[in-house]
């Protein structure tokens, strides 16, 4: 017999930020387990990150426990692009507007001969670059101190043809000096909603920005939380310049959700800190000492060699190729069966995938209520939300013990992760409610939830399944990288020579 799901009623979920977007009844998406349509996203959304490139750099051995990609890409670009987060500058350049792009088109500001982006992470509503010659660019929504650096506007910067601030929507150089002195080569950046983050050669980490909890924004460390509370000032919550984050050292990787990250150290062992209330932390978090948990802490799991994010859930693969869930999972996104459909359904510990035993897992990625994997023999496979075209499958060839149906009898919830067919991945990416997988021989295909172009497909009707993107300039361009933010996304590949 199918399964319907239960009644909605709200879930303690989603930061209560401007930054999040909001269904058709003004309840944000991941506070209902079923709202009547996907997020619309208003604007600022989670999203998900890549991995640094492991290209090698020299370093004093006794020092250098990353590698600096150094192969610069072309970066293409689509989606809304109201707040900025497109990098395309504020007004029309030949004729095109840096807003509303339906299908991929280059960033020429971010020119790989005379800029060289080697490495890119898309948050919210903002994104962050590390470039060859190892520059931090940030475009986007700076409202919460997320670029890093000053945008307020001079009388220098009014034009009357600009369509968005200058300083927001042009990709530019967090200042060296913000860092401090003896910083070592970055290596990896990364990005939540409201906030930034820079992995270095050494394995220091840096971050600036804020995390954002059920009740507004929290801050970026535990000290400054405090003392914005006790001082009533909310301006104490951001981070405006990059700080060091002291508890971390010989970091490997960062991976980051709407409002936590995940970082992977050199022993294989995982740190999480940010806004904890659905369990993405691993750990379970108490109002009265939330603030608690912008301090990184290490729990307990096998030796990990990978860690991912989806906005309020996290994944870690261990040595044996387990992977481990926890968080967020009323629509059966963290991959747990038990509770999915139910309203405040969270995985608070790491708990193995069992669904996901048969396969030896490449990349992983969340959106904000379904998630897609691909495996190392190029299967990709998805599972989550599903009622508005998220999962890219034929729903009605599933059988119904596979599904959770809602009240009128539509499917609701792919329970079990499930091959997509004909697509040979070995990239992945997840947004509120929209995917992108990169197959082979590097093309993109795009499905899902498509407001505000954000699949880049030319229309703002749900794409059910997975299209080829062969319009704009990706045109013939080999891709390596897609990530999506809340209304856009992006995708990259190796620039020619």
């Amino acid at each position: 017999m199918p399964r319907t799901a239960h009644s909605s009623k709200s879930v303690k979920a989603a930061a209560t930020t401007k930054a999040q977007a909001k269904t058709a009844d003004g309840k944000h998406p991941a506070t209902t387990a079923f709202s009547s349509k996907p997020a619309p996203s208003r604007k600022r959304k989670g999203a998900n990150e890549p991995a640094p490139a492991a290209v090698a750099k020299r370093l004093k051995p006794d020092s250098a426990i990353n590698s600096a990609p150094s192969r610069t890409l072309d970066v293409f670009v689509f989606g809304g692009g109201e707040s900025g987060e497109l990098g395309l500058g504020p007004k029309a350049i030949d004729g095109m507007q840096p807003t509303d792009v339906q299908h991929p088109r280059i960033n020429r500001l971010l020119d790989a001969k005379t800029v060289g982006v080697v490495q890119i992470a898309v948050g919210g509503m903002h994104c962050v670059a590390l470039t060859q010659d190892q520059k931090i660019l940030t475009w986007g929504v700076n409202d919460n101190g997320a670029l890093g650096r000053d945008t307020d506007l001079d009388s220098e910067d009014e034009d009357e043809d600009n369509v968005l601030s200058p300083k927001e929507s042009t990709p530019t150089a967090i200042p060296t000096e913000f860092f401090g002195k003896g910083v070592k080569a970055f290596v990896q950046v990364a990005a939540t909603d409201s906030a930034s983050f820079a992995l270095t050669l050494d394995g220091s980490v840096y971050g600036w920005g804020t995390f954002s909890g059920d009740d507004g924004a929290m801050g970026l460390f535990t000290a400054d939380a405090i003392e914005a509370v006790q001082r009533k000032d909310d301006k104490k919550k951001c981070r405006r310049k990059p700080a060091r984050i002291p508890q971390l050292t010989k970091i490997k990787s960062l991976a980051t959700g709407t409002n936590h990250v995940l970082a992977l150290d050199n022993k294989g062992k995982v740190y999480a800190w940010g806004a904890g209330e659905q369990g993405q932390l691993g750990r379970h978090i108490v109002h009265r000492t939330r603030f608690q948990a912008l301090t990184p802490c290490r729990f307990g799991l096998p030796q990990i060699t990978y860690i991912a994010c989806g906005a309020y859930h996290s994944f870690a693969i261990d040595a044996k190729g387990q992977v481990y869930s926890w968080g967020l999972n009323n629509f059966g996104q963290a991959g747990i069966v038990v509770g999915a459909g139910e309203d405040d359904a969270f995985i608070e510990k790491p708990t193995v995938v069992e669904n996901l035993r048969p396969y030896k897992i490449r990349e992983i990625r969340g959106g904000n209520q379904h998630s897609i994997a691909c495996t190392e023999d190029g299967k990709l496979l998805i599972w989550g939300r599903c009622d508005y075209g998220q999962t890219g499958i034929k729903l009605e060839d599933l059988q119904p013990e596979d599904l959770i149906f809602d009240s009128r009898g539509n499917p609701r919830i792919l329970l079990k992760p499930t091959i997509i067919p004909d697509i040979q991945a070995v990239f992945v990416a997840a947004a509120i409610d929209n995917s992108i997988a990169i197959t082979t021989d590097g093309k993109a295909y795009s499905w899902g939830y498509s407001e505000s172009y954000r699949t880049g497909l030319g229309t703002e009707e749900p794409v059910k399944t997975p299209t080829l993107l062969q319009k704009g300039d990706v045109k013939g361009k080999r891709l390596t990288f897609a990530g999506c933010g809340g209304q856009f996304s992006v995708l990259a590949g190796p620039a020619e020579k």
